[in-house]
């Protein structure tokens, strides 16, 4: 693709009269990337200021710069200044792709926790209805014919704007997507046009980058605040942030809630290690479904993508289609029976909330005289405050666990280990410096009636360990356990 510079900046420069009509080849945020023909956009990040690389992206043959303002002394292309580059890089993407996301019918879900299951179920969902939908978060890119190497929730705004003219070029009709907070935070989503929006959940995670509980809401319900009343934004009312941003969202509002006659709810439920079954009441409509997904919090993720659902006129008959047809989302309470037949759920929890939600719907499964184990650990550099709370969640349920390391990247794994124990009030566990050895021998003594809870990575391919991303997986030692 091609277009000019005066054109790609139009709407963020107030008067570009004097902006030249400069061809652009492509935009790059990386000066290493830049080709011959390039805008490159100078964005200040966490580790590295995109300005001081100004000489590289020039060399490589820039043929305009778009930086904060910041004295960057005189160049030979165009500079076109402004105050927020990271937003600029959005806007100007999304131009110069030309506003794909008019083209397709995003549904954009955010919160804390349920974003990969509920985008899971929705896609389902639209399959069912014969929508040619891709799914994007932390599973990847799941599209036909499409790479599905990409893991960030949110990709950066250049690389995601790509992506969408790419799936509205090959056809595709509906994208269903996690976003993250950063992601918001970050502008990476500020010029996708969403049509349907979902809130899941807030419980505290990412304080290190956010500070406070309040800033981090912020962060999510900036998706809300800026909806068409075209939109619709589905909210679950059974969290506290979720009924204070039913009234600053933009758009109407479908509510869904387990435990009050919202807009959305269960006329009955029962779950099970089986999956979940019931009734949702949904207005004058009641669908019947019969669910393989395991866990009291997908009841909630079940109900968020009905409200979707309906928002988008998909018939109660294919809702109902869709939930029973979902299989198990790869990493989230994710069932593997044991050669003795116990079960050993694998999930990706790795918050104080999520932990509780996995291990609480455990613990009232497990059968009678058998045992609830769990192996997990707390990911180093991140929200250290809530070692010692999953510490002590792991111990209110579990009869024996293993403490293990989870990504510890650039902090001492005995360091993470303190932190966990100060939330101990047992003997009831083993430390192992080595998570492979630890989910061995939590394997080789799992008798029958036993439940093994692995949490943390789900189908994480790698232990993060000083930067560098060692192979590593839970699904394969317990698959090779599984096949002796």
């Amino acid at each position: 693709m091609k277009s000019t510079l005066n054109h790609l900046v139009k709407g963020i420069i107030a008067a570009n009269g004097d902006i030249p009509s400069t061809p652009i080849k492509n935009i790059q945020l990386h000066s290493g990337k830049v080709k011959p023909g390039d805008l490159y956009i100078a964005v200040h990040g966490t580790t590295a200021d995109g300005h001081d690389y100004i000489p590289e992206a020039l060399e490589n043959g820039a043929s305009a710069i778009i930086t904060n303002g910041r004295d960057v002394g005189s160049l030979p292309v165009p500079q076109v200044k402004v105050s927020n580059p990271r937003k600029a890089a959005s806007y100007v993407a999304a131009e110069y792709y030309g506003h794909p996301s008019r083209d397709l019918h995003i549904i954009g879900i955010t919160g804390t926790n349920g974003k990969t299951s509920t985008a899971t179920i929705i896609t389902s969902i639209l399959n069912e209805a014969g929508c040619k939908t891709a799914q994007l978060g932390t599973l990847g890119v799941i599209a036909k014919d499409h790479d599905q190497g990409k893991t960030l929730t949110t990709m950066d705004a250049i690389s995601l704007q790509k992506l969408l003219r790419e799936l509205a070029d090959d056809d595709f009709s509906h994208v269903v997507m996690e976003v993250s907070s950063h992601a918001i935070h970050q502008y990476r989503v500020a010029d996708v046009e969403f049509d349907t929006t979902v809130f899941t959940n807030l419980t505290p995670e990412h304080l290190d980058y956010h500070g406070t509980m309040e800033d981090y809401y912020h962060a999510k319900a900036k998706l809300f605040k800026s909806l068409p009343l075209s939109a619709t934004a589905i909210i679950n009312t059974d969290d506290e942030y979720g009924q204070r941003l039913i009234n600053e969202s933009t758009a109407p509002v479908i509510k869904v809630s387990e435990t009050n006659n919202s807009d959305v709810h269960f006329k009955h439920v029962h779950s099970s290690l089986s999956g979940i079954a019931g009734t949702i009441s949904a207005g004058e409509h009641h669908i019947d479904f019969d669910s393989q997904l395991i866990g009291d919090f997908n009841k909630e993720n079940i109900l968020s993508a009905v409200g979707a659902a309906l928002a988008m006129g998909i018939p109660i008959g294919t809702i109902a289609d869709g939930i029973n047809a979902c299989r198990v989302v790869t990493g989230r309470m994710e069932s593997i029976t044991a050669p003795n037949g116990a079960p050993i759920v694998v999930d990706y929890a790795h918050t104080p909330d999520a932990y509780e939600k996995v291990l609480n719907t455990i613990y009232h499964l497990v059968p009678e005289n058998g045992r609830l184990i769990t192996v997990f650990g707390c990911g180093g550099n991140r929200d250290a405050a809530n070692r010692p709370i999953m510490g002590r969640l792991v111990e209110q349920y579990s009869d024996y666990f293993y403490i293990t390391p989870d990504n510890p990247r650039y902090e001492k794994q005995d360091d993470i280990v303190e932190e966990i124990i100060t939330g101990l009030s047992t003997d009831h566990y083993e430390v192992f410096a080595d998570r492979g050895d630890a989910l061995e021998k939590a394997l080789n003594e799992l008798q029958g009636k036993d439940v093994l809870v692995v949490l943390g990575k789900g189908r994480e391919t790698y232990q993060e360990i000083e930067g560098v991303r060692q192979p590593y997986s839970d699904i394969a030692i317990i698959e090779e356990f599984c096949a002796h």
